[in-house]
C-alpha cells in the first residue's frame, strides 16, 4: 500500500537553513553505509539523495517535506522519524518497503543518528513512567483498547479479533484464519464439555465464543478494558453465558481451573510483571491442568537494546508493554514452576494478518474520519501496522503459541 499523500517534486519555497545543510550532508554519509537494496530521498529544495547498494534487496522512496524532519531524525532516532512522518514532514511511497530496506541495512547503518545517544534516555524514562500497577495497567490498556468499539469494528473482521490469525493457506479469508487460531488453542488444551477455562485477557470475546459454543466449556474471560468487557459480555450473553466475562485484573483472580488460555496479553504487562503472570497461571491451574499462551517475541540478540529504550510501539501504541525473547519467556515460565511442552511459531501468518488489517483500515478511513479521528492518527496507525508487518516478514519479531504445564513436583524451578 502506498502513502496516499505522497507527491513528487520539491516543496514550493522550501527554506534551506544552514543547520539543515549539515543534517542533509550527515544523512547522505549515513546512506552510503547501506549494503543492500536501494533508497531514494527527495529533499525539500529539490535535491535527491540516492544509494544503490551492490547487494540485492528492497527498494524504498521517501520525500522529506520540511527540514524539521531531519532535526527530529538526528536527535530522536527511530521515534523522531516516526514523529516526523506522523506530523506530515515526511512522506513514503510505501512505508512497508522502507521498513524492509531499513531492516536489511540495520547493522550497516548502526550509529548513523544521534538518537541512540541523545533520545534513548528520554524514551526509556517515558516507558518507566508507564508502570503496570493495577491502576497503571488499566490506564495503559485504556490508552489503546478504549478508542471505542466502533473504531475496531470498522476494520477488524467479523470475529472482532485483534491478534494474529493462523493461516493454513495465505489466501484463506481472515475470519477463517482467526477461527483456526482459536481452535488450535482449544485443541492444544484438549477442551471437553464442562471444563472450567480461564482466559486472561479475553478481548472482545472471540475465543470465549468458540470455547463455549463449539467445545461446551465453562469459560471465564477477564479483561481490564471497559469497552472490551461490555462488548464481550453482550456477545456471551447471547450464547446464554453472561457469567463468562468479567472486568477483573488477572492478579485478582481466585479459584482453580482445568485450563487457562491467554492470547497476546503477555506483551502488555511489562517485564516486572512476568513472574506474577506465570505464578498466577501455576496457582490457578488444577492438578493435571495446562495453559496456552500466545505471545509476540523479539530476537534475543535484539532484546537488550530494545529493553533499554522505548520504541515506537511502546511510546505511541502500547505504553508499558515489553516483548520477551523466546529464551526469556521460557526462563520466566520455568522460574514459576511451569514447563513448555509444545510450541508453534507463525510469524508469516502475523505479517499476512497485518497486511489484511492495514488494507481494511485504509478502506475504512472515511468512516473513521466521521468518528473524529484525524490525519495524524491515520499516519500513526499506518506506521504501526506497516512497521510490525515488516518486522514479522524479516523475522526480527515472531509470534508463538506455547503450551505450559506445572512442573511434576508442583514447585517452581530452583
Amino acid at each position: 500500500m502506498s502513502d496516499r499523500t505522497f507527491r513528487t517534486g520539491p516543496d514550493i519555497a522550501a527554506p534551506f537553513p544552514p543547520m539543515a545543510q549539515r543534517f542533509a550532508a550527515m544523512l547522505g554519509r549515513v546512506l552510503q553505509r547501506a549494503d543492500t537494496g536501494a533508497i531514494r530521498i527527495d529533499l525539500p529544495d529539490g535535491r535527491t539523495l540516492k544509494k544503490q547498494a551492490s547487494g540485492q534487496g528492497p527498494s524504498a522512496h521517501l520525500a522529506i517535506r520540511d527540514w524539521r524532519a531531519l532535526k527530529k531524525l538526528f536527535f530522536g532516532g527511530h521515534n523522531g522519524f516516526a514523529e516526523a512522518y506522523m506530523d506530515g514532514l515526511i512522506d513514503m511511497v510505501s512505508p512497508t518497503d522502507l521498513f524492509h530496506w531499513f531492516l536489511a541495512n540495520e547493522r550497516a547503518l548502526a550509529g548513523g543518528t544521534m538518537g541512540p545517544r541523545v533520545g534513548r534516555f528520554m524514551q526509556r524514562l517515558y516507558h518507566i513512567m508507564r508502570p503496570n500497577s493495577r491502576r497503571g495497567a488499566q490506564r495503559n490498556i485504556a490508552y489503546h483498547y478504549d478508542l471505542g468499539n466502533s473504531f475496531y469494528e470498522s476494520w477488524l473482521d467479523d470475529s472482532m479479533t485483534y491478534s494474529s490469525a493462523l493461516f493454513e493457506r495465505m489466501d484463506a479469508p481472515l475470519e477463517a484464519a482467526q477461527h483456526s487460531k482459536y481452535r488450535t488453542h482449544a485443541d492444544w488444551l484438549d477442551l471437553t464439555p464442562g471444563m472450567d477455562v480461564l482466559e486472561i485477557g479475553c478481548g472482545w470475546g472471540g475465543f470465549a465464543e468458540v470455547a463455549v459454543r463449539e467445545y461446551g466449556a465453562r469459560h471465564t474471560g477477564i479483561t481490564i478494558s471497559r469497552a472490551q468487557h461490555d462488548f464481550a459480555k453482550t456477545r456471551l450473553t447471547a450464547l446464554g453465558a453472561p457469567e463468562a466475562i468479567r472486568f477483573q485484573d488477572y492478579r485478582d483472580t481466585g479459584g482453580l481451573y482445568d485450563r487457562i488460555a491467554s492470547i497476546e496479553m503477555f506483551e502488555a504487562i511489562g517485564e516486572r510483571q512476568w513472574p506474577v503472570f506465570f505464578d498466577t497461571i501455576r496457582k490457578r491451574l488444577k492438578p493435571g491442568g495446562m495453559a496456552t499462551v500466545q505471545v509476540i517475541t523479539i530476537e534475543e540478540d535484539r532484546f537488550k537494546r530494545y529493553r533499554g529504550g522505548a520504541d515506537f510501539i511502546q511510546r505511541y501504541i502500547f505504553p508499558g508493554g515489553m516483548l520477551p525473547s523466546p529464551e526469556r519467556f521460557q526462563a520466566a515460565a520455568e522460574a514459576a514452576g511451569l514447563v513448555i511442552d509444545k510450541t508453534l511459531t507463525f510469524g508469516r501468518s502475523y505479517a499476512e494478518t497485518l497486511r489484511r488489517w492495514r488494507d481494511r483500515f485504509d478502506a475504512a478511513w472515511p468512516r473513521l474520519v466521521d468518528l473524529g479521528f484525524d490525519e495524524r492518527f491515520r499516519r500513526m496507525w499506518l506506521y504501526y501496522l506497516t512497521y510490525c508487518e515488516a518486522g514479522f516478514d524479516a523475522g526480527s519479531i515472531d509470534v508463538a503459541i506455547y503450551r505450559l504445564r506445572p512442573e511434576p513436583n508442583g514447585h517452581p524451578a530452583a
